[in-house]
């Protein structure tokens, strides 16, 4: 029977368990980015669409509302404001969660909590990187890589926005996932947020086109740095590194201090004893 399991209680009591929310709330909107763990991110998007419902209402009523919820009245102009503005035509669905890994110590699950078309979303990023990645592909089927690492991948602005016409079924520079990852990213932007993943998707392909440059200037280093060993070792008065001469009974190591006599004894190997237990013997 599903008795008392409404809502998720965090071994808390509800004092705590709301303070703890309101808090976690509080902190989305302010850095519209947190990590916490899942139980807590699933609760914590619960309670943060219905207060952004609230500050799209943007009356009086929900001002009072919001003002009692929220911990840090700094936060309440962002609410009204900015946020009301960015998801003025999303119907819902402002928060995202992304599953990272899992925490050290507890093993608990840990996940990204963030708001939807924030100016760090992630995933804009990685679908910027992804069509950066296939963009790139695609340019290495007809030319050959040292001819797009000297030209690189140009317009990548302008392949995205004919993508975005484009339906799951139709043939394109994008793979279908790509491209449907970036009508979702793109549905509820404004055309200035074309311009920023081009940007981003260029930004990527310059640094997969720079790690194989990069890569040959150090091996190149490497190589020279090889032969000015070689020539060092031609020299007869070069040494490059000592012999490992093996420890034995009666040999002095370079640098050695103790006297000869313990050496001959076998004492090459062994801590050198408290004086004064030869004095109580």
């Amino acid at each position: 029977m599903k008795h008392g399991v409404a809502f998720r209680k965090f071994s808390r009591t509800s004092s705590h368990r709301n303070l703890m929310l309101r808090n976690l709330v509080t902190s989305l909107f302010e850095h519209e980015q947190i990590r916490t763990t899942l139980p807590k991110a699933k609760d914590t998007a619960r309670l943060a669409e219905k207060i952004i419902t609230l500050g799209k209402k943007n009356n009086e009523t929900s001002y009072r509302q919001a003002q009692a919820f929220i911990l840090k009245p700094p936060v309440l102009p962002k609410l009204f404001t900015t946020f009301a503005e960015r998801y003025a035509n999303r119907p819902g669905g402002y928060t995202r969660i992304h599953r990272l890994d899992n925490r050290f110590g507890d093993n608990a699950p840990i996940a990204l909590l963030e708001l939807v078309d924030n100016p760090r979303d992630l995933k804009l990023e990685m679908t910027a990187r992804a069509v950066g990645r296939e963009l790139l592909n695609e340019k290495l089927r007809w030319d050959s890589p040292r001819g797009v690492v000297n030209s690189g991948v140009q317009n990548a602005d302008i392949v995205v926005a004919k993508e975005l016409n484009l339906g799951g079924l139709d043939s394109g520079e994008l793979r279908p996932t790509t491209r449907r990852n970036l009508q979702k990213v793109m549905k509820y932007r404004g055309r200035e947020a074309l311009t920023e993943i081009g940007a981003k998707a260029s930004a990527y392909i310059e640094t997969i086109l720079a790690k194989p440059v990069a890569e040959a200037k150090m091996q190149l280093r490497a190589d020279s740095k090889e032969k000015e060993k070689a020539r060092k070792r031609g020299n007869p008065n070069f040494v490059g590194s000592f012999p490992v001469l093996p420890a034995r009974a009666g040999v002095a190591s370079p640098g050695e201090t103790r006297p000869a006599m313990r050496l001959v004894q076998g004492a090459l190997g062994r801590p050198a004893r408290w004086k004064g237990r030869r004095a109580l013997a």
